[in-house]
């Protein structure tokens, strides 16, 4: 694959402004239960492939089990290792950490999560990207887009769930458009922020993503200190807007800190309130402890990334990769 169009130039060579540009998602269709739907709610029919080291990736993770979806809805997760193909799929007999990481189970001889686009579409040009949503009845991709996803799962397969995961409301009437307006500021400036701070190859590019990251990040830190609840918008329990936030969060200590050079402050010193909001999910929440693996969040970025990292070196720290609960920076006071 020629220089300029390889899938590891996360911002072309020639691209003068030096600043990184997510590609929007290609497959956009939708589970439904609409007499006439293409893609219908079925017990497994359906096949989610994820990254545990992809932040996109791990929304739908999370939300696949605090809607009570993993015995409806099967997932396989790609290796942590992106090479000039892409995602690539574990091979048989391969040890590598995390539930799911194997071989692709559906298409016998697949390699790379890429001969799944090809099948669909031999022409295909895009990047191939996680979370990828696969039709295996009808062999199609769904849906490649993480934020229509998650909405799938919240009510599609409500008639397949128990009761107690029917009641699960991550998307409440009377929140959703504080939840649009909050996902809109923090996709920019959080959740691609670090991707544009990091990916920048100019030092403009650099400094105007990482100090709007770290505005959002200090409104964002604001907001929980005068929130009325444990949860983002004062939300009586937790709602999208804490789902798609806490996959940037739990990975900006561990990787963007020193990957993607964000490294104004930390969150585990830096920002309290984000760090105890963060620790509230992670800890007493399984959907959000079970779907997070640090070893392919590590090993992924910078391993993957060799415009930033050439040499592939994993930093050892920090150290822990997450506090306790009642756990903090000793200089800090903690324990």
């Amino acid at each position: 694959m020629p220089e300029e169009k390889s899938i590891l130039n996360w911002v072309s060579p020639g691209d003068k402004t030096g600043e990184f540009k997510r590609q929007q998602s290609v497959f956009r269709s939708w589970i439904s239960t609409a007499p006439d739907a293409e893609f219908p709610p079925e017990k497994n029919r359906y096949h989610l492939y994820v990254s545990y080291a992809c932040p996109w990736a791990h929304r739908t993770l999370i939300v696949r089990n605090l809607k009570g979806l993993q015995d409806i809805i099967p997932f396989t997760s790609v290796h942590w290792h992106m090479g000039s193909k892409g995602w690539r799929f574990a091979e048989p007999g391969e040890d590598v950490a995390g539930a799911n990481t194997s071989p692709d189970p559906v298409h016998e001889g697949f390699t790379h999560l890429r001969d799944i686009y090809f099948e669909q579409n031999p022409d295909y040009e895009g990047r191939f990207t996680v979370p990828t949503l696969y039709d295996v009845k009808a062999k199609k991709i769904v849906s490649n887009e993480s934020s229509e996803i998650i909405r799938m799962f919240y009510t599609a397969f409500d008639d397949l769930v128990a009761d107690e995961y029917k009641k699960v409301d991550l998307f409440p009437q009377k929140l959703q458009k504080d939840i649009e307006e909050m996902n809109d500021w923090v996709y920019n400036d959080v959740n691609n922020g670090v991707y544009k701070s990091g990916f920048a190859t100019t030092q403009e590019a650099y400094e105007k993503s990482v100090t709007t990251l770290f505005t959002s990040l200090d409104r964002l830190e604001s907001h929980l200190s005068s929130s009325t609840t444990p949860y983002l918008l004062s939300a009586p329990h937790i709602t999208e807007a804490d789902v798609r936030l806490f996959t940037t969060i739990i990975r900006f200590d561990p990787v963007y800190v020193q990957h993607f050079k964000c490294n104004i402050r930390d969150i585990r010193s830096g920002y309290p309130h984000l760090h105890t909001w963060m620790r509230h999910l992670y800890w007493d929440y399984p959907a959000f402890s079970e779907t997070t693996q640090f070893e392919h969040i590590k090993k992924h970025y910078t391993k993957s990334h060799g415009q930033i990292n050439q040499f592939a070196i994993t930093p050892v720290g920090p150290v822990p990769d997450i506090f306790g609960k009642d756990e903090g920076v000793a200089a800090l006071g903690g324990k």
